[in-house]
């Protein structure tokens, strides 16, 4: 395996501690991320800590309502964009009439999208008439710590300002 190549096996092992302890677990990440550059700041080897986010949920936001005349606009200006960028690559190996081709891949592109968008929504029959993005969240997020340097980890977090027994798990 050459350098270049990803070692999957070793990046796996990155993200893993052979004896995790916990040094604290917060309610956000940014606390998290505080408490181990609190104690980057002190010189603790900070490469054998994890920020575990657990308790996952997905969240949901329900951005607007779908229609036929919606899911067109964005059909058509998705495969304008589309068509637009095909267009501008040929035209680098088009020596004439590079508006000509520019304005016509945007043009197929629109067209293009746009049935491709409708038959996409039509073809889900009213079942999800509203758009929304999506992410998974964690709802706490514990600091993990390498059990032979947990003692001193606790004993650099309690100097935090502002870091309560209510934030560690031990």
């Amino acid at each position: 395996m050459s350098a270049s190549q990803p070692n999957f096996r070793n990046s796996r092992a990155a993200l893993s501690l052979q004896f995790p302890q916990s040094l604290g677990v917060y309610d956000q990440y940014a606390d998290a991320q505080k408490a181990v550059d609190f104690l980057s700041d002190r010189e603790f080897p900070v490469e054998n800590c994890m920020i575990v986010g657990t308790e996952l949920k997905q969240v949901e936001r329900v951005t607007g309502r779908l229609t036929y005349n919606r899911v067109a606009l964005g059909g058509l200006l998705s495969g304008a964009w589309l068509g637009l960028f095909v267009g501008l690559v040929l035209s680098l190996f088009d020596n004439n009439n590079t508006l000509v081709t520019i304005v016509s891949t945007l043009l197929f592109g629109a067209v293009f999208g746009l049935v491709w968008a409708l038959i996409g929504y039509a073809a889900t029959r009213g079942q999800r008439d509203f758009s929304s993005v999506s992410q998974i969240v964690a709802t706490r997020y514990e600091v993990l710590v390498e059990h032979k340097l947990a003692a001193q980890g606790r004993e650099l977090l309690a100097q935090l300002p502002g870091h309560t027994a209510s934030q560690q798990n031990f």
